[in-house]
């Protein structure tokens, strides 16, 4: 293993993210080297076996081949650094000998504190990641444990419209449909609020009220009214949105 100058290889399907994260390791980790990148399993596997590198930065969720399937591969060849969007796989991974991993979306502090712990093992053999990869690839793929959602095919007068849910400042229920409030107007769809819930990246979107989730990026303030009723107000747009009381708790760090 060189430990003058690591290597690394990173596989991440999403390419704006997998760009962030090269361009976070560079300005961290200077002397790492970026020898491969991949977008999906199976080039994370060539990328592997061509490189060999120090270190594998690995996304979960992935076609072709999943981190799983190719963390398989690794079999102690290189340390492991899993990079996904649920907790319950990187946690698991991490109390099992896994060198560390990282939550989507990325944490400038959480890498530093990867990038810490790599270095520190660096020197020392890969973990065997044999019996958490048993125990993630036994498990029932969850609702939850699927790629959030990330867009929308809306109706928009008598156009269908391709929206991704970043442009969507709140969806709210309306009938036997669904409001999507957007900068530039809003759009309908027929999936009901209780399933978007479940398909919809929590970090991104709370539920304020029963027919109300809302864009946490989209929010501009909170305030109380003169009835003592939580409401926010948009960036964009006039529309206030009310807070219902057993919400109240996202807003107290705010």
């Amino acid at each position: 293993m060189n430990l003058i100058s690591p290597t690394a290889v990173v596989a991440e399907d999403e390419a704006a993210l997998r760009g962030e994260l090269v361009e976070q390791l560079d300005r961290l980790w200077p002397e790492l080297s970026i020898v491969g990148e991949a977008a999906d399993g199976l080039e994370a596997l060539r990328l592997l076996d061509q490189h060999r590198p120090d270190i594998l930065f690995l996304d979960i969720e992935m076609p072709g081949a999943t981190g799983i399937d190719v963390a398989r591969q690794v079999a102690g060849r290189s340390h492991v650094v899993f990079v996904t969007a649920y907790d319950q796989y990187a946690i698991a991974a991490f109390d099992q000998g896994a060198v560390d991993y990282l939550l989507k979306p990325l944490n400038g502090a959480r890498l530093f504190t990867a990038v810490t712990r790599l270095k520190a093992r660096l020197g020392q053999a890969p973990a065997q990641l044999g019996s958490v990869l048993d125990q993630l690839g036994a498990r029932p793929a969850p609702s939850a444990a699927r790629a959030p959602l990330r867009w929308i095919n809306a109706s928009v007068g008598q156009t269908l419209r391709l929206i991704t849910v970043d442009e969507v400042m709140f969806f709210q229920s309306d009938n036997k449909y669904t409001r999507l409030a957007l900068k530039d107007g809003e759009a309908l769809i027929r999936k009901p609020l209780k399933e978007l819930i479940d398909e919809l990246d929590p970090q991104q979107f709370w539920q304020i009220h029963r027919s109300t989730l809302v864009n946490v990026n989209a929010i501009d303030s909170v305030s109380r009214d003169f009835r003592g009723r939580m409401q926010i107000k948009l960036k964009h747009g006039t529309e206030t949105l009310l807070v219902a009381e057993s919400c109240a708790h996202l807003f107290r760090q705010m």
